[in-house]
């Protein structure tokens, strides 16, 4: 997790700088649902690279934002949710659901 020494200074900008990426806003959607594993996350998300998401799981399980569970199992079964810091983004990702569906029907 970053000091808040390495943080910006706007609110907005940490923000963004915790969820900005197109990835990691959408890995996120998966997770408000149910945790994930790593392949169920790689289909769903159409487009995105192994290293693309490796990179924002990692990023974001060290920002504080999930969890990675592993299970002790054979072969090792690993799973990805909501730490309750990323549960606390529910209402941002609610509000942007929101905005787009409103802006989507402007064009009905």
């Amino acid at each position: 997790m970053k000091t808040k020494d390495e943080l910006p200074e706007c609110p907005v900008a940490t923000t963004v700088s915790m969820i900005g990426s197109k990835w990691k806003l959408l890995i996120i959607r998966n997770l408000l649902v149910r945790p994930w594993r790593f392949n169920e996350l790689k289909k769903d998300l159409d487009g995105i690279s192994q290293k693309v998401l490796t990179d924002s799981l990692r990023a974001m399980e060290e920002d504080g934002i999930i969890t990675r569970t592993v299970y002790p199992e054979v072969p090792p079964r690993v799973e990805y949710s909501l730490s309750e810091l990323g549960e606390s983004m529910r209402p941002i990702l609610d509000a942007m659901w929101q905005w787009g569906t409103e802006y989507k029907n402007t064009f009905s």
